[in-house]
């Protein structure tokens, strides 16, 4: 599933091809499970607006539109697109083939296309008027909202990087790889780490996300930003999928640990 990184990387990209560009048609697929909002409300909300900006809020897509016109008020929408595990937008000349999976194709006053594919149809694609996460923004937030957000939880650190009501956008790579960084095993309790852990998870978790969008994410999976193309920051994964394989740092073997259903990897020797 795209993470933090990802999606910034896609909302970066499309904002700076397409911001400006106004929404001309809409199509979308049969398919009902993308579609948190009707295909009529979708359609009503899009067609004739202008993009105005695209942005990441939490692991979302949000497309800021134009205004339109209702007698003296300007009724503002927004287009929010959450990717789910391998769902992708593209910006696509008009004549090119629809791939398989496509559900839902904006026609752009400029000729190109705007589409979602998403193979799985876990992603969800809906209209609001002001959207907000329900967490904080891990870039963001300062250290002591940070250990405001974990004091007194007994979950496992891990779970509790993973909750997007405490934070918006953190999903299993990048808690794994900060976590690495910070020294400290997944399965402590958050409740049981002192200030200069909590310092040292703040530091390393900004650190890791920056570093992933300056490297466009990871691929490891079907991600690809909105031009086709994969990231790089799997090359830089410490610990994530590495199971069984030496640290980088110490030689011992990576191990995978299942905490509340998701999958963790952790070097025995550095992290404690």
């Amino acid at each position: 599933m795209p993470e933090l990184p990802e999606v910034e990387t896609i909302a970066r990209g499309l904002a700076k091809r397409i911001s400006g560009d106004s929404i001309e048609s809409v199509w979308l697929g049969p398919k009902p499970e993308p579609l948190k909002s009707s295909a009529a409300e979708i359609a009503a909300a899009l067609e004739g607006r202008r993009i105005l900006n695209v942005r990441r809020v939490g692991k979302h897509i949000v497309f800021d539109l134009e205004g339109n016109q209702n007698g003296a008020a300007k009724i503002r929408a927004q287009w929010i697109v959450h990717l789910g595990m391998t769902g992708s937008l593209l910006i696509c000349p008009a004549e090119s083939e629809l791939e398989k999976h496509t559900h839902a194709v904006l026609q752009l006053a400029s000729g190109r296309e705007l589409r979602f594919i998403d193979p799985r149809r876990f992603g969800r694609l809906s209209v609001i008027d002001k959207f907000e996460a329900p967490g904080a923004e891990p870039l963001q937030i300062d250290f002591e909202g940070f250990t405001a957000l974990f004091r007194g939880r007994k979950t496992p650190i891990k779970s509790a990087l993973l909750n997007q009501k405490l934070l918006s956008g953190v999903g299993n790579i990048y808690a794994d790889e900060a976590l690495f960084r910070a020294g400290i095993r997944p399965r402590r309790r958050a409740a049981s780490l002192t200030r200069d852990e909590f310092k040292r998870l703040h530091s390393s978790l900004k650190r890791v996300l920056k570093e992933a969008i300056r490297l466009g994410g990871s691929s490891i999976s079907d991600y690809v930003d909105s031009n086709g193309e994969e990231g790089f920051f799997q090359l830089k994964h410490r610990v994530y999928g590495r199971d069984s394989e030496p640290c980088l740092v110490c030689k011992t073997r990576i191990k995978r640990i299942v905490i509340a259903g998701r999958s963790s990897h952790y070097c025995p020797s550095c992290q404690k």
